[in-house]
């Protein structure tokens, strides 16, 4: 568990995972991604899958796991309205790969949309190198896909 500034990150709970969903357009907006929200994540990828827990709730989270061949994929990434522009997100890409390294990733990925500005200037700002992939999710599905080294002092 890591705890700043009243804020203690830990695997999620079934039960973060539901708040999660209640609260979603905190974290999201006007965009509804509760059909990329999967409980089995949670369930079977528990120590990777963190929640942002404050005395006001659920700050942020993030949801991803390890892949065989080493790689810590982020699924999902998020912060609550009032939490963004505190160095959360920060923070909770760095527990992920304290966890992810903790199972043997060496390398981290994450994948969003070309549109999604906001998403990839955080992610280059993290050093994450970014490539432009046609078709990545399907016919005519261009993605943005981020690729970083898991720094060795983790």
């Amino acid at each position: 568990m890591i705890v700043t500034m009243g804020t203690h990150i830990a695997p999620a709970t079934v039960a973060d995972f539901h708040q999660v969903l209640t609260d979603h357009p905190r974290y999201w907006g006007e965009r509804d991604l509760r059909s990329l929200h999967l409980l089995a994540l949670v369930q079977e990828f528990g120590s990777t899958c963190l929640a942002a827990r404050g005395e006001d709730g659920i700050r942020g989270y993030v949801f991803g796991f390890v892949t065989p061949d080493g790689t810590g994929y982020v699924h999902l990434i998020a912060t609550r309205d009032d939490a963004r522009g505190t160095g959360l997100g920060r923070r909770l890409y760095a527990a992920f790969a304290e966890a992810a390294a903790r199972q043997g990733a060496r390398r981290l990925k994450a994948v969003t949309s070309v549109g999604n500005t906001g998403s990839i200037a955080f992610h280059r700002s993290l050093g994450f190198a970014t490539e432009i992939v046609d078709d990545y999710n399907g016919p005519g599905r261009t993605m943005a896909v981020f690729h970083r080294d898991v720094p060795s002092a983790v």
